[in-house]
């Protein structure tokens, strides 16, 4: 299991692996073993995600997430295989925990008088520094 918050966790079997080549560091292990770890977790048909949690990780995962609902999370940082999952397992996990915090609605307010003063006033300030610049038409 995969402690995602304390009331949510996943379970591995839901994530699948896939090990390709990796370009980077490695030396001449880069051209022999694949290190670099692919992460599929199908979150639109995932039994443990909440529906409101589902829907807010589909909209933050933009353009990992494909038409079928499947999260892509490529790692590819590391060395050794094994660090790759891991660090594709904390990615997934982090986006997870941003998707289960529910976001405070924007009120809606006015500016003050005090500030919509000061934004005329500076405003006109502007406009006397401008029409000091000028030239009168007087220079013949």
């Amino acid at each position: 299991m995969i402690i995602v918050t304390p009331a949510l966790q996943l379970d591995e079997n839901e994530l699948q692996f896939q090990f390709k080549l990796a370009s980077g560091p490695g030396g001449q292990n880069v051209n022999k073993v694949a290190t670099a770890a692919e992460l599929r977790f199908d979150a639109a048909h995932s039994p443990t995600l909440p529906d409101e949690v589902r829907e807010r990780l589909l909209i933050l995962a933009g353009s990992r997430m494909n038409k079928d609902g499947e999260l892509l999370i490529t790692a590819r940082r590391f060395r050794s295989q094994e660090r790759n999952r891991q660090d594709a397992i904390d990615r997934l996990v982090a986006l997870i925990q941003k998707a289960t915090e529910i976001p405070k609605p924007r009120l809606k307010r006015k500016p003050s008088r005090a500030a919509k003063e000061r934004r005329v006033a500076e405003k006109r300030r502007i406009g006397e520094k401008k029409q000091a610049r000028r030239t009168t038409g007087d220079d013949d």
